[in-house]
């Protein structure tokens, strides 16, 4: 069943968390189905999924009652358009940083006359038997998430912000950070000047605008939130399972000495 509420809830500035899928394995979204998560991203920028695998996983976080979303590995046409195909809920397109990109992807993302997406028969049109109902759901409650990870879409945030083809926005301090030339040094004054920027400009606009707390430490996550981020990722699946591992282990070998 395809979601048709995280796309009102950006658009409404509520509170969304979900989390980071890089397992390639249905029983990782089994695992993290119960736990309250609004959705789940399926990372194929830096994982190794083929889109057979996409496709299966896509369903099984949907069958789950969780929105399905794909972080591209570009702002690329054929990537975008085969993981809505196999029926992703929306996109999460890295180096967003002007407004030119955001209209490459809403030429990706959308059929004429909106965009110019090329017509396929998969997964999201029910091979074929679902294509009015898709391509309805598609001008609807398709969902579109820009990464603002460069200092040159800092420069351009207000037009980026401005645009209604935008659901939300997140930012990626890591990269942001290195293209300023210092690479995760978040603490460095240019860079939070930089951060400070962008949570003010989001903060004013009508747009939702999120971030990716990578440790599994829900402290972090309360600390964003009263910032005003609302899209909140909430850590990773490898590292909530090292993150017990290497806490239960540490603890038995201290009790061992």
């Amino acid at each position: 069943m395809k979601d048709k509420k995280l796309k009102n809830k950006l658009r409404n500035k509520e509170i969304t968390i979900g989390s980071w899928v890089t397992i390639n394995h249905p029983s990782i979204i089994e695992i993290m189905s119960n736990k309250g998560f609004d959705w789940l991203t399926l990372d194929i920028e830096h994982s190794s999924f083929d889109f057979e695998n996409i496709k299966n996983l896509i369903a099984h976080i949907q069958y789950n009652n969780m929105a399905a979303l794909v972080r591209v590995y570009e702002n690329d046409e054929v990537v975008i358009k085969r993981v809505m195909d196999a029926g992703a809920d929306g996109i999460i397109v890295p180096m967003i940083n002007s407004l030119n990109d955001v209209k490459k992807v809403n030429d990706y993302l959308y059929y004429p006359p909106k965009g110019k997406r090329g017509v396929g028969l998969n997964r999201a049109q029910k091979y074929g038997l679902g294509f009015n109902e898709y391509k309805d759901w598609l001008l609807n409650d398709a969902v579109f998430i820009a990464q603002i990870e460069h200092i040159e879409a800092i420069k351009n945030l207000d037009e980026i912000l401005n645009s209604d083809l935008v659901d939300s926005l997140m930012i990626g301090p890591y990269d942001l950070s290195a293209s300023m030339g210092f690479p995760g040094e978040y603490e460095r004054k240019e860079v939070q000047e930089a951060l400070s920027q962008f949570v003010q400009k989001c903060s004013k606009s009508e747009k939702s605008f999120g971030y990716h707390i990578v440790p599994p430490n829900s402290e972090l996550v309360i600390e964003k939130l009263k910032q005003g981020y609302n899209f909140l990722a909430f850590s990773l699946d490898f590292y909530f399972l090292g993150d017990i591992i290497d806490k239960q282990m540490k603890n038995i070998i201290r009790n061992l000495k």
